[in-house]
């Protein structure tokens, strides 16, 4: 028999769609083949599969992962696949997961070499972006200061495309004690702004670049906020050869993160 709509476990679903009812329960939904193989094979809580018929057919070895690891998988139909999305093609398989961000004391735990700061980012599909890619530069954690949007939030985990599964996510709306934190693990604060006074490619960025450092960004419209830039020990703006007036957000953050990224190998490197 399928889940319908008023199956409990679907209506108590479905509340994860908002914030709070992700807060209250302490659990969030997780859409689509690539972010639940990732959740699937993750050290997360994943409590429940919801999967329709053809969805099930399309990804039977994501299914297989899910019921050996003896988490329960509900066939749905089409219709609640949709309520419990928030796209417009809903890909039929949910996952319902444990949040998974950690006290910012833990995620800077082990001497972090590069870690990435949204500060007032609000706009999921960037901050799930700019998680791809501190991921895939490598980077120990990101964290979350201020009022920035929150990462179970349904467009940033599709953003992340599963690496909010793969490194340690953080949250403290008390900015400067967030940056505090990252001072005392050792990590030299790096804000990411346009008319910063070091130049990204410039000789003298490699020493800063190349040692342990928490990259700052800031949201798409007005960029790191003031009290942040004075907080930070380097401005640093990303040279623009052509005739465009900026990078976005997830832009500029990939490129910073792999410029650290590339410093620290080169050390690396030379040491060897």
């Amino acid at each position: 028999m399928l889940g319908t709509e008023r199956t409990p476990r679907v209506v108590a679903a479905r509340k994860l769609l908002r914030r709070a009812g992700r807060e209250k329960a302490g659990r969030f939904l997780v859409e689509g083949a690539q972010a639940v193989r990732e959740a699937v094979t993750a050290e997360v809580r994943v409590h429940e599969l919801f999967a329709t018929p053809l969805a099930i057919e399309r990804n039977a070895g994501i299914v297989g992962i899910a019921e050996g690891r003896g988490i329960p998988v509900t066939v749905v139909s089409d219709r609640v696949a949709e309520v419990l999305s928030d796209t417009v093609t809903p890909q039929g398989l949910v996952a319902v997961c444990d949040l998974i961000d950690v006290p910012v004391a833990a995620a800077l735990t082990d001497s972090p070499q590069l870690v990435a700061v949204l500060a007032g980012v609000s706009e999921p599909g960037n901050a799930g972006t700019v998680l791809r890619a501190a991921d895939a530069a490598g980077a120990d954690a990101v964290l979350l200061a201020g009022d920035s949007v929150d990462p179970h939030n349904g467009k940033a985990v599709r953003a992340s495309t599963g690496s909010v599964f793969h490194l340690p996510v953080a949250r403290d709306r008390d900015t400067p004690r967030l940056l505090e934190a990252c001072r005392a693990a050792g990590l030299t604060l790096l804000a990411a702004d346009g008319h910063g006074e070091l130049d990204l490619h410039a000789p003298e960025a490699t020493e800063v670049l190349g040692g342990r450092v928490a990259w700052i960004f800031g949201g798409e419209a007005h960029g790191v906020p003031e009290t942040v830039l004075d907080a930070a020990d380097h401005r640093v703006r990303v040279p623009l050869y052509g005739r465009a007036e900026s990078l976005n957000l997830a832009t500029a953050a990939a490129v910073c993160l792999y410029a650290s990224a590339a410093h620290r190998r080169s050390r690396i490197t030379d040491r060897a």
